[in-house]
């Protein structure tokens, strides 16, 4: 039987990183970690998170470059500067912005 995991944070939701200087829109989430290893062990041991709680897929920017990021629940804060994400994937995805959260196309996108 699959454990229920309830998620902090929802896709179209702006977070940044407490750590590490960047915000972005998640898209997806996993419900515990799923990523590899060595990826894991990449994570510097004083923010190296546990692998037992959501993990986000989020279009990633900060003031140099965008990028695709994938952070653990406990290394995000949601970011509530109500600035829109300059991510150029987040069109792919997301139909409008209300001025808090992204929101995902409601129909096909042609």
């Amino acid at each position: 039987m699959q454990k229920l995991v309830e998620a902090k944070f929802s896709i179209g939701n702006i977070v940044k990183h407490k750590f590490l200087n960047f915000r972005g829109v998640i898209f997806d989430l996993d419900p515990e970690f799923n990523n590899t290893e060595e990826w894991y062990q990449a994570i510097p041991k004083q923010i190296r998170p546990a692998k037992e709680q959501p993990f986000y897929h989020l279009f990633a920017e900060n003031e140099e470059i965008f990028y695709i990021a994938y952070v653990s629940e406990q290394n995000l804060l949601l970011d509530n500067s109500k600035k829109p994400c300059n991510h150029p994937g987040i069109k792919e995805i997301f139909e409008n912005f209300d001025g808090v959260n992204y929101h995902p196309y409601t129909k096909a996108k042609n």
